[in-house]
């Protein structure tokens, strides 16, 4: 059984506007702004001091960016993610796993709630979900370090606890949810080209895969940040040279290296946005620190992905080209 699918301040309101409940009435599908819509205003509902909506936000969106990815896990075709194990929510000892009575489950020391006042607690119902997990956490308390803890209690797997408070630091910085824009990693107007480069052979270091896309440029082209994104890893690599990791809202890792160097001030923990400089084309690597020169100057792009258990690189050619396309659409 799983436990969920792998492993907040009020100074605005969102709502749920009522051509989304119109939508919903109708039969039709939702739009993406409008499930968007009823997400936040479920996260905002749930909320409290010690629970800050983008808190449940991350846990939600963790889940769903793993059910995205994952074939050993069903995926909750509902507006929240997360789900529970019937452990979890109707207590180890209920003889009936799929308890709906808030009484015999709390008796059971089961954690769902009702969590719309219908007198039923119900794992299939969003509110429900969404408070059980709130409630879950508040228990561990205010803060950080205690919403690490929880985490950790909850997925034992550091990995995914560091994923999900990645995620929340950029909901609290952005304050919204709608953090999926992308951009081609070069800036446009620069002298550049690339083609598919995956799988190739590499040999410094001895044999292996090249796992990524090079993109050709003059030394000292800005690298712009293709997502929105927390700086993970920055520094020195004997393979990349100088480069730099961000993590982004659905668990991908962009990976930037072979950099001439960083963009002024930028650090390890700080939050980008789509577009920002990070760093200038270079030629780094395949040495100790500081070697330089090897190959032509270029970015190293590539992107790995984290299911909750492994991360593994996938092709990044195809979504290079897509950016690339969206951004000289955008600037005509």
């Amino acid at each position: 059984m799983y436990r969920l699918a792998i492993i907040v301040s009020t100074a605005f309101l969102w709502t749920f506007t009522p051509i989304a409940q119109a939508s919903s009435e109708a039969g039709n599908p939702p739009t993406k702004e409008e499930l968007v819509q009823k997400r936040m205003s479920y996260y905002m509902k749930h909320e409290n001091v010690l629970m800050p909506w983008y808190y449940l936000a991350a846990v939600d969106q963790f889940e769903r960016n793993i059910q995205e990815v994952r074939t050993d896990i069903p995926i909750r075709e509902s507006v929240i993610a997360i789900q529970f194990s019937d452990e979890f929510w109707s207590g180890a000892l209920n003889p009936a796993e799929n308890d709906t009575s808030p009484l015999s489950i709390a008796y059971f020391k089961g954690l769902g709630i009702d969590g719309d006042g219908d007198g039923i607690a119900d794992k299939q119902n969003d509110e429900d979900v969404l408070l059980s997990m709130a409630n879950y956490l508040r228990q561990y308390g205010y803060g950080e370090d205690n919403f690490k803890l929880a985490l950790w209690d909850y997925y034992k797997n550091e990995i995914s606890v560091n994923q999900i408070v990645v995620l929340a630091k950029l909901y609290e910085k952005f304050r919204t949810i709608e953090l999926d824009q992308h951009t081609f990693p070069i800036m446009l107007g620069a002298d550049y080209s690339y083609r598919g480069t995956w799988g190739a052979n590499r040999g410094w270091g001895g044999r292996r895969n090249h796992e990524g896309t090079d993109i050709f440029a003059p030394y000292n082209t800005p690298v712009l940040s293709a997502s929105y994104g927390v700086v993970e890893v920055m520094g020195w690599n004997q393979f990349g040279g100088w480069r730099i990791g961000i993590r982004d809202n659905h668990n991908s890792y962009h990976y930037y290296a072979h950099l001439g160097s960083f963009e002024k001030g930028l650090q390890e923990g700080d939050i980008v946005k789509t577009g920002q400089v990070i760093g200038y084309v270079g030629s780094t690597g395949y040495g100790k620190e500081g070697t330089a020169g090897k190959f032509p100057p270029h970015l190293h792009y590539g992107i790995y992905k984290f299911n909750g258990r492994t991360e593994w690189a996938f092709d990044p050619y195809p979504a290079l080209t897509k950016w690339e396309k969206e951004a000289k659409n955008a600037k005509k």
